[in-house]
C-alpha cells in the first residue's frame, strides 16, 4: 500500500502542493483495495459511499436498459477517479454498474472522509474541484461528440486521447461506448 499512496501523493502534487504534515493527514486516510478481472467494484441496485482511484488496471461504468442493451459511459485506468457519482454525492442507490476489464488495485475513500479532509486541508479541497472541472469538460466533450460527430471521428478522438486503450478493451465494449455496432466499428478500426 505504500507504493500506492507514493503514487496518490504525487498524482496529487502534479495539480497542488501539500506539505508533509498535510499528506500526513490524508494518507490515512485511504484504504487499499484489490480485484480480480470481471469483478464489480459498484453495481446497480447498491449503495455506493466511497470513490476510488485506480492505482493499476482498467474499469467501465456503464448502465442496462430494461431491454439488456449496455451503455458504456466511461473507461478508467490509472490515475482516475471513479465511481457513481450521483449516488456517492447525493447518497442514494447506484444506477451504474463499474466492473474491472482487467486485475486492478485501487486506493478508495469515503465520502466522509473526504468532505472532512477537504474542510481540513484547502489544498486537497482545491485538487477535487480542478480534476472536478476537467472531468465536466471531458463529458461535455463526449455528449457533443455523440451529437455532432460521425462514429469513426468519435472513434480517433478516443485514440488520440488514450492511445493504448483498443488494445485494452474488447471490440464489443469500444463500439458500445461509441454508439456502433462491432461491423461499423471494425470497418473504420481496420483503416
Amino acid at each position: 500500500m505504500d507504493e500506492a499512496l507514493q503514487k496518490l501523493k504525487n498524482h496529487i502534487q502534479e495539480t497542488v502542493k501539500l506539505s508533509e504534515s498535510e499528506w500526513d493527514f490524508i494518507a490515512p486516510h485511504f484504504s487499499f483495495k484489490r480485484l480480480k478481472k470481471h469483478q464489480f467494484l459498484v453495481q446497480e441496485g447498491i449503495d455506493v459511499p466511497n470513490e476510488f482511484w485506480i492505482v493499476n488496471g482498467l474499469v467501465r461504468s456503464y448502465f442496462m436498459e430494461e431491454n439488456g442493451k449496455e451503455h458504456i459511459l466511461q473507461f478508467a485506468m490509472e490515475n482516475y477517479w471513479v465511481s457513481d457519482f450521483n449516488a456517492y454525492q447525493n447518497h442514494e442507490i447506484s444506477t451504474l454498474n463499474i466492473d474491472c476489464l482487467e486485475d486492478s488495485t485501487f486506493l478508495v475513500m469515503s465520502f466522509e472522509d473526504r468532505e472532512m479532509m477537504c474542510e481540513r486541508v484547502p489544498a486537497l479541497a482545491n485538487f477535487f474541484r480542478i480534476k472536478s472541472t476537467k472531468g465536466f469538460i471531458a463529458l461535455q466533450k463526449r455528449v457533443m461528440g455523440l451529437m455532432k460527430d460521425n462514429a469513426e471521428t468519435r472513434y480517433n478522438d478516443l485514440i488520440e486521447k488514450l492511445p493504448g486503450l483498443t488494445q485494452r478493451v474488447p471490440k464489443k465494449y469500444l463500439a458500445s461506448y461509441l454508439g456502433v455496432s462491432r461491423e461499423t466499428l471494425s470497418r473504420f478500426s481496420n483503416d
